[in-house]
């Protein structure tokens, strides 16, 4: 990123991922004092019926019964925790709703026609924190009141089973469990904690994650700035919404201490929006779920999140961007949604700031690299964020190293030269990898490569 002040002045900056927004791919040891911690919020389920052979399902999405009625699996057979305790939850369907109970006469059928969760919507996954057999697949769901969940038939499932003490496929009580996703952000971790633990074991990893060292060590090593991802709830400090715990604020306050000391200047990027605005673990969503943008509560709300952390920051040398949201994604995040909020969230940090770049992130999923072009043209200080990875596409598949820095030369390069006018906003590589996607890739591999997707991309 260029910029216009000393036209000399390129920013080439390390992110500090894993920090103050949690992402159990970067630390997974966070995770590791968590109780059932194979259960976390968010993770999907799917259940198959041991006497029906088919797999539960909320017909129509949710809104409806559930049947035990599909022989393939998807988004209507896959069932998302809410974790209210370390063996009780909620189950969320398709559509949103949870599955709960509907007294029938002398049987209690299995719905999904709730949207606020309550003690009918709460069930049990009975083990020794989970009933489990030797198989390791087969498993009872129950009540509160310890009635368990049954497929009577293929179109009635009932919580009316007292349940056997064995694990035949003649017990319309037993199914087989598959986990067919999870994640592990903040919200996993703290609400895995519970709030007394939560709070010490994030202190701990925001003091020893990062320290003064690390600041020292990047001003010493060719970079001189950081981009540091932040969660809307640092805004809350010290007593953000449960399950998040307080104490990252004190962190970033520290980063610019050292920031300060060291000559280093440092993007605040707000990684995880309220509601999450992809639906990603390091967007702080609860259970894959991105309601950012659909209403305009959560837009300001975010207008606010980034005018506290504009005022608190103003008058420090080191703050050089603030970017204002990362990686809405779309279609879930319309154009309009977030063209409002740059403009809205754009006037609050000028409000604080006149000289701090204002960094606006370009849309994931089906879109036009200059759709913000427009729109940020016309504001001074403005920065358009692009990410390139040479990962997640079939494309690069089966390149080799020679073939994946080609890529970078030419194919990265002209992409950059797109988003490059005269008259637009400056570009900035906000995340890039130098992982290859190349099946067992040697160090040679990456000492060859490696330092070619950071170093061109970087500059």
């Amino acid at each position: 990123m260029k910029g216009r002040v000393d036209p000399s002045f390129r920013i080439r900056a390390v992110n500090l991922g894993g920090w103050l927004v949690t992402e159990g791919w970067i630390k997974p040891s966070l995770f590791d004092g968590i109780v059932n911690k194979d259960f976390l919020e968010g993770t999907a389920l799917q259940f198959k019926s041991v006497t029906t052979g088919k797999y539960l399902s909320a017909e129509q999405g949710g809104g409806s019964i559930i049947v035990a009625n599909r022989t393939v699996a998807s988004g209507w057979e896959t069932f998302k925790l809410w974790r209210i305790k370390v063996t009780a939850f909620n189950f969320r369907v398709f559509d949103k709703h949870f599955i709960g109970l509907d007294t029938n006469g002398n049987e209690i059928d299995m719905v999904a026609i709730s949207k606020s969760p309550g003690n009918s919507e709460t069930f049990e996954i009975y083990g020794t924190l989970m009933i489990r057999t030797g198989f390791g697949s087969k498993h009872r769901m129950g009540t509160t009141c310890r009635c368990k969940l049954q497929a009577k038939t293929e179109e009635q499932v009932t919580a009316d089973s007292r349940g056997s003490k064995g694990w035949g496929d003649d017990d319309p009580s037993v199914f087989v469990m598959k986990m067919t996703g999870r994640l592990e952000g903040e919200f996993q971790v703290t609400n895995g904690y519970g709030p007394e633990s939560a709070a010490q074991v994030m202190r701990e990893h925001w003091n020893t994650f990062i320290e003064e060292k690390d600041f020292e060590f990047i001003s010493q090593n060719g970079l001189n700035a950081v981009r540091i991802p932040v969660g809307w709830w640092i805004a809350s400090d010290p007593t953000p919404p449960p399950p998040f715990v307080g104490g990252s604020l004190e962190s970033l306050d520290n980063a610019f201490v050292w920031a300060e000391k060291y000559g280093l200047k440092v993007i605040i990027d707000l990684h995880a929006a309220p509601g999450s605005q992809n639906g990603w673990e390091h967007s702080g969503s609860r259970d894959g779920s991105q309601e950012w943008g659909k209403t305009d509560e959560t837009i300001s709300q975010t207008v606010t999140v980034i005018e506290f952390l504009a005022a608190r920051y103003a008058k420090s040398p080191s703050l050089y961007a603030v970017e204002l949201i990362n990686e809405p994604l779309s279609p879930g995040a319309t154009l309009s949604s977030v063209i409002k909020y740059y403009k809205a969230v754009y006037a609050a940090v000028r409000r604080q700031t006149s000289t701090a770049f204002v960094v606006m992130s370009n849309r994931l999923g089906p879109m036009k690299p200059r759709e913000l072009f427009p729109m940020a043209s016309g504001l001074q200080g403005s920065v358009i964020d692009v990410h390139y990875y040479n990962l997640f596409e079939d494309k690069f598949n089966n390149l080799t190293v020679q073939q994946n820095i080609d890529f970078v030369y030419h194919n990265r390069s002209s992409q950059l030269n797109h988003l490059t006018t005269s008259n637009g906003p400056l570009t900035f590589v906000g995340e890039w990898v130098a992982e290859l996607e190349i099946n067992g890739a040697t160090k040679e591999h990456y000492h060859t490569g490696g330092p070619v997707l950071v170093g061109l991309i970087g500059l």
